[in-house]
């Protein structure tokens, strides 16, 4: 049981309605402001930026566009510049200057069909390789992209059965802790989890884990991987140990059952602490999970194979703010526990969670 007065508590600091689909909602690094990526009634695309002023949140842009948006990130772009880089319902990846926003400074046909996922690497002060984009969409590929060389895709890994493609749900950059490794976590609609090795360009790991995967993510991409979270339909998640991969078994992972009869629609690990995640609940709740290494992390077995051990998962705080799914959740990265969602009931929210510092 976590000491209750030590316990931390999710607190619902500022809430703003809106007459938009909210789908993506994300922290606009060293700033006090966050971007909202959804859609208008009339199908087109609303890109808005608030700012945390005290006690209300200031609306300080607004831009609408042809196609709706569905997902966005920075993690390609530097701290000077922090551009948005998004994925659109037409299959469009376009990147925004946040100071003009009227037109996008790339425009990319990356998918046909709607964007689903999209995460970025590389344009941080910290961590290694190239700016590179990675989006996954409804044609089933998975592109990478460097927003320096916007021409064509840097590697696509298509779908292996042309003749029954699978909606690719979720894509993460991880394992970047050099110049040369790097890896994409994607997550398909019939259940399979892929790892794609950048540096070798190939598929390095495959599972499935029964039910469409709505959210992967690592809990660091610059580090060598260390664990990574599947989130699933039907109430469900996964945490995989990354540390040890068996040649014939793969990575050793654990299933979690959320205590509400929905959707996980994804997690977000805490960036100043690894072992601490968001989860996204499709009741409209939010579910702060902490994982626990096991004694050894790697075991020998029968033919004297390394294999990995899994850790246990607890529970230490939950709420539930809103009456439809949290589809988005960013953390701030430089302010510990203040973080920014979105939900289906048309509204925005900012979160604090507090006492982090004691878990």
């Amino acid at each position: 049981m976590v000491d209750a007065s030590k316990a931390p508590q999710i607190l619902e600091h500022l809430h703003q309605a809106l007459q938009v689909t909210v789908y993506e909602t994300k922290w606009i690094p060293s700033s006090a402001r966050f971007v909202a990526l959804g859609s208008y009634p009339r199908n087109t695309g609303c890109l808005q930026v608030f700012q945390v002023a005290g006690t209300e949140l200031k609306k300080v842009l607004e831009t609408e566009t042809g196609a709706s948006f569905k997902c966005g990130t920075f993690g390609a772009s530097g701290l000077a510049e922090r551009q948005l880089a998004t994925g659109d319902f037409n299959g469009f990846l376009r990147v925004f200057d946040l100071e003009n926003t009227r037109e996008p400074i790339m425009k990319i046909q990356a998918h046909a069909g709607i964007i689903n996922a999209i995460d970025g690497i590389g344009g941080q002060a910290k961590g290694y390789g190239a700016p590179e984009i990675v989006t996954g969409g409804r044609d089933g590929r998975v592109a990478v992209w460097d927003t320096r060389q916007p021409d064509a895709p840097v590697t696509v890994f298509e779908p292996t059965d042309m003749n029954h493609i699978r909606d690719c749900w979720s894509v993460a950059f991880g394992n970047s802790f050099n110049d040369e490794e790097r890896c994409i976590l994607a997550g398909y609609d019939n259940g399979d989890v892929k790892m794609f090795d950048l540096r070798m360009g190939k598929e390095r790991w495959k599972t499935n884990v029964g039910n469409g995967v709505c959210g992967v993510e690592f809990d660091r991409r610059e580090i060598q991987m260390n664990k990574f979270s599947v989130t699933t339909l039907e109430s469900q998640f996964h945490v995989f140990d990354a540390r040890t991969e068996h040649p014939r078994k793969g990575f050793t992972g654990l299933v979690e059952k959320v205590p509400h009869s929905s959707t996980v629609w994804g997690t977000k690990h805490l960036p100043q602490n690894r072992d601490v995640m968001m989860v996204m609940g499709g009741d409209g709740s939010l579910l702060l999970y902490k994982y626990n290494y096991p004694d050894q992390r790697r075991i020998k077995d029968k033919d004297d194979k390394p294999i990995g051990v899994a850790g246990t998962l607890s529970l230490l705080a939950n709420k539930t703010p809103s009456s439809q799914p949290i589809c988005s959740f960013d953390w701030s990265p430089d302010k510990e526990g203040l973080a920014c969602c979105g939900s289906f009931d048309q509204s925005v929210r900012v979160m604090v969670v507090t006492k982090l510092n004691k878990v």
